[in-house]
């Protein structure tokens, strides 16, 4: 079987509702504006914490899990028309940077350019909300800084950072952050590892003291695929030429098949230490590729991501929550990603059964904890921006698929 039954749940049968979906934003949005302090900000929610860290630490900062994506999602609701916000978070934001840096620890200094962890999410959000010339060019500086960075992933890696560059090159056209996109491209281009066994190209990820071969939409393969797919305009002809059949093969190479459906293992090469079994979320597995993969030209792949849909619908809801990285909110996305790709409503009404199934499990776990889960990757304001694009029926992921959002 390519899921463990064990890790999901049986869709709820609830029919769509647009109402029930905006009076769950609206209910996320005014609930964390009310949490918020401009000392702690947040508190940590238990799912978030490892042991005891919840005992020595008030608040988590950067963009995936802590205050900047927290602020990042409630001003991207208001700017795309969803909420009203009580006041601007703008104030707040240059504030998080040392306090995120202290988190991080000097002897993480060569991560501080992360952009899903460290200064790069936090000078983007910053850039958004209170643009400055000196702001850029710090940007400029840690994109730069962080083209060699080892982890060559989305997270901590040069890949997360030439996503940034190319959000950049979309907001304000600047020949900097196209020429910054492109010697990151060719960076990780030269660092490109063969597989004889697997017949296909991969990087290794040189991370969390281990080395790794990961292929998922947030450490792997798949998620810097889909940042050079979506900036392909950037590079020449044959040098994206090149790139798409890299992606092609290696997500067709690595893809495991079983009676008509498909999935994705963690890493290309499981290490003998590791679970061999296969997930379906955001992270890893199914759900995660067709994301990454929606805006892949051609038809080359679309048996794969139409068979990963599937996948995703049959696994059904996550135990593990609303949340998008490693929640129902996020294995939604994939099915958004095909209605856009496909124009079939078919996944549009996957996706709307998936946000009512996710808006009980906020319910729940709110009821449980005391409180809701206050994180954009792991928490329900990136779920509330999962409803607002299921009311919208289209979906560009929250901060992978767009970060300078678009009104209306």
């Amino acid at each position: 079987m390519l899921y463990d039954p064990l890790r999901h749940e049986p869709c709820a049968a609830t029919p769509w509702s647009e109402a029930r979906a905006r009076a769950a934003i609206e209910h996320i949005v005014r609930d964390t504006e009310a949490r918020f302090s401009s000392q702690r900000h947040w508190p940590i929610h238990p799912h978030d914490a490892d042991q005891g860290e919840t005992a020595l630490l008030h608040a988590f900062y950067p963009l995936y899990f802590g205050a900047c994506g927290v602020f990042w999602a409630l001003h991207y609701l208001q700017s795309v028309g969803a909420v009203q916000l009580s006041q601007s978070y703008a104030p707040h934001v240059d504030a998080l940077e040392p306090l995120n840096r202290a988190w991080l620890g000097s002897e993480s200094s060569e991560q501080f350019a992360s952009y899903l962890m460290g200064d790069t999410g936090i000078l983007l959000l910053s850039q958004w909300l209170s643009p400055r010339p000196d702001t850029a060019d710090r940007l400029e500086s840690a994109i730069a800084g962080n083209i060699d960075n080892p982890t060559r992933e989305l997270m901590w890696g040069s890949p997360g950072t030439m996503l940034a560059a190319l959000f950049l090159h979309e907001r304000d056209g600047e020949d900097r952050w196209a020429d910054l996109f492109r010697r990151s491209a060719q960076r990780l281009r030269s660092q490109l590892v063969w597989s004889d066994e697997h017949r296909c190209h991969y990087w290794t990820q040189d991370m969390y003291g281990a080395h790794s071969s990961y292929l998922d939409a947030v450490h792997g393969f798949v998620a810097t695929a889909s940042v050079l797919i979506r900036g392909r305009h950037l590079l020449d002809g044959d040098e994206w030429s090149a790139w798409q059949a890299c992606i092609e093969n290696t997500v067709r190479r690595s893809a495991t098949l079983d009676d008509g459906v498909v999935n994705w293992r963690a890493w290309l090469n499981t290490p003998a230490s590791a679970s061999p079994r296969l997930l379906v979320q955001f992270c890893h597995g199914a759900p995660g590729f067709v994301t990454c993969l929606a805006g892949l030209p051609g038809t080359a792949l679309d048996d794969l991501l139409l068979a990963a849909g599937v996948t995703t619908w049959r696994a059904g809801p996550l135990k593990k929550g609303s949340n998008l990285c490693h929640g129902t909110g996020g294995n939604g996305y994939a099915f958004l990603a095909l209605h856009r790709r496909t124009q079939d409503p078919m996944w549009l009404e996957r996706a709307r059964a998936f946000a009512m199934h996710g808006i009980e499990q906020t319910q729940a776990d709110a009821a449980e904890h005391g409180r809701l889960r206050y994180s954009l990757w792991t928490g329900d304001p990136g779920f509330a921006v999962y409803l607002w694009d299921c009311i919208r029926g289209a979906g560009e992921f929250p901060t992978l698929d767009v970060f300078f959002p678009r009104a209306g």
